[in-house]
């Protein structure tokens, strides 16, 4: 085994530098396969293909009626009608039949009397050609049906067939290989135990590999031992036109794979100017693209988009295609680092005729933030941070259509939350109910999710709905009571009864983030019982969801945090109650006769969401979805 050193030195390649350096290293020699013409959808035409009979190849009636020669109807109308009689004068004809020589147009059905004993009579003259599909009136032989470089579509299926194409030269897929790398992820979820990780980043792959044009051939896991990986990627790269190895590209000790493309090929760039992504390897082993991709999955896939689509669109004969780029304002403080092009996953919705990005949290581990993202935002080189208000490009991920339909939430969390957005287009940004009252302010959101307690009245969010909002026309739309509590281990073991338990030095507590309504809640009886948040051991800690706080205790990372009662039983923990809150939904009065938050109203009177929400635990809602009208 080789020794285990650690790499010293990753560089910080721009991210379009470095991309344009390493395509223009690598040789693409295109090759093309000659397919059915049944099996080419989604193919790209290697050449131009052209037609080698006409459609039609006879001249054809249009329409089913009669058969005639025009000369013989001149002069045909209502005051002069004109008697014609069958095999003398016409025949009858159904559409796509051939036209007989001598004959000249054709008569709609629908456009002839029939007076029996086979004559007719009409009423209008035919014009010569009238109702007939000439030869090549479609397709005439010899015309290009389709281009080179052309992605060929169902209705192109269609337009080679008629045009007598029964084979046709497309690109031929590049095969992609997949190496996945660590001593710590496996395939089978039975054999999970602490420690070791589901491999899930290759699977993406595959996806992706074949959404693009090309043939994923993924290996099993590879342990992190030097010769092993150098031998699984010598088949690899014999065995496959690209190759990819997932892990293994950053500065640990066992992250081999720079060095064995350094000992076997060439390391083009090793370190790009992307966050997240920066340990990016660019290699060529052998005349082919050797590309290391760092662990994390949002790291993963959008080092995958930036560099091995294009490339896969390359080998297959396409362009990378144009990006669909849209401006948005930021509702949150997005801090960035200026040595990097940072990619943000962000949350978008429409409000007052304004894109708005909600930045989603989470670090380069967190897929569930590419799977509820709308869109990338992207945070440009030796910028120092997005401030509030600020204006950003934003690279869709989801159709703008689509996103001008969905209803935008920005305030506090809630596990309802989840259940309204599987009922309705839904956008959510969890910042607090103080976070949410001021992107109401900005004009940010549609609704805002509050619970904000009045220490002095015991009153829920109204109070505080006229302080911010003096003189505006506001509303309350009642959502639900819930139970907040202690969330605790299984047995309660540390024996914790109220706040004063916080203070003690065994205890160990998590926090919501400032502006929260439950971090306020919190501070309110902290100050009731002259406890200072100084001697409580993780005060400071925050986290933004009450999944969040809810999940550091049941990891043993928390002994409590203060959260909801249906968090707890989500995930099999015991819960000291405080008490029942209202937790509301702010809302202009001007918006309550938008289309969408009367949706929103009817969804939160429904059974079915009263249903779905009594499931869950600690829920009361005796006056769900009841409009409370404030100023």
């Amino acid at each position: 085994m080789k020794k285990e050193e650690r790499n010293i030195y990753i560089g910080n390649t721009d991210v379009d530098e470095a991309k344009k350096m390493y395509f223009e290293r690598i040789f693409t020699e295109y090759k093309f396969e000659e397919v059915p013409i049944l099996k080419a959808l989604g193919r790209v035409t290697y050449e131009a293909v052209y037609a080698k009979t006409s459609s039609p190849h006879y001249n054809a009636a249009a329409m089913d009626g009669i058969l005639v020669k025009s000369v013989d109807t001149e002069g045909a109308s209502d005051a002069n009608p004109k008697i014609l009689e069958f095999n003398k004068d016409f025949i009858y004809i159904n559409t796509g039949n051939p036209v007989i020589e001598h004959y000249d147009a054709v008569i709609m059905i629908e456009d002839v009397i029939e007076l029996g004993n086979g004559k007719v009579k009409i009423l209008k003259a035919a014009h010569p050609w009238q109702h007939i599909r000439p030869i090549g009136e479609d397709i005439v032989a010899t015309e290009m049906v389709i281009p080179s470089k052309h992605k060929i579509r169902p209705i192109d299926i269609g337009a080679l067939i008629s045009g007598g194409i029964q084979t046709i030269k497309v690109y031929k897929k590049p095969r992609v290989g997949i190496i996945p790398t660590g001593t710590e992820i496996i395939d089978d979820i039975n054999s999970l135990t602490i420690g070791k990780i589901l491999e899930s980043n290759s699977r993406v792959f595959e996806g992706l590999i074949e959404e693009y044009g090309g043939v994923p051939n993924r290996y099993s896991p590879m342990e992190d031992e030097y010769e092993l990986l150098k031998s699984s990627l010598l088949k690899g790269i014999n065995e496959n036109d690209i190759l990819l190895v997932n892990a293994g590209s950053s500065a640990g000790t066992k992250d081999y794979t720079v060095k064995i493309i350094e000992e076997i090929g060439e390391v083009v760039v090793h370190g790009v100017a992307l966050k997240p992504g920066k340990p990016t390897i660019l290699g060529i082993v052998q005349g082919k693209p050797v590309i290391g991709i760092p662990g994390y999955p949002v790291s993963a896939y959008l080092v995958f988009d930036t560099f091995v689509k294009p490339l896969i669109l390359k080998y297959v004969g396409l362009k990378e295609e144009r990006e669909s780029i849209v401006k948005a304002t930021v509702s949150k403080r997005i801090v960035s680092s200026l040595k990097n092009r940072e990619l943000v996953r962000v949350n978008l919705g429409y409000v007052n005729n304004k894109l708005i990005a909600t930045p989603l949290p989470g670090g380069a581990g967190v897929t569930m933030s590419l799977v509820k993202a709308d869109g990338i935002a992207i945070i440009p080189q030796n910028l120092e941070g997005i401030e509030v208000g600020d204006i950003v490009d934003v690279k869709l991920l989801k159709p703008l259509n689509n996103i001008k339909e969905t209803l935008v939430s920005i305030g506090s969390h809630d596990l309802i939350m989840d259940v309204i957005s599987d009922m309705i287009k839904l956008t959510s940004g969890h910042v607090g109910s103080m976070g949410g009252i001021l992107a109401m302010k900005r004009g940010e959101c549609h609704i805002s999710p509050i619970h904000l307690l009045d220490t002095e009245t015991g009153e829920y969010n109204i109070s505080y709905v006229r302080k911010y909002f003096p003189g505006n026309k506001m509303a309350i739309i009642k959502g639900v009571k819930r139970l907040q509590g202690f969330i605790v281990e299984k047995g309660n073991k540390n024996d914790i009864k109220d706040f004063t338990d916080l203070a003690r030095k065994d205890i160990v507590f998590v926090n919501r983030q400032r502006g929260a309504g439950t971090r306020i809640l919190l501070d309110y009886y902290l100050n009731k019982n002259n406890i200072k948040s100084s001697d409580i051991k993780g005060y400071d800690r925050e986290m933004t969801t009450h999944m969040a706080v809810a999940t550091a205790v049941k990891t043993g990372s928390a002994t409590t945090g203060l959260g909801i009662y249906s968090a707890a039983k989500a995930l099999d923990l015991d819960f000291v109650s405080v008490g029942y809150e209202n937790y509301d939904f702010l809302v202009t009065q001007e918006y309550l006769g938008d289309e969408m938050v009367k949706e929103f109203i009817k969804i939160l009177s429904s059974d079915e969401f009263k249903e779905r929400v009594v499931s869950l635990g600690g829920y009361e809602l005796e006056e769900a979805g009841k409009v409370i009208l404030i100023n």
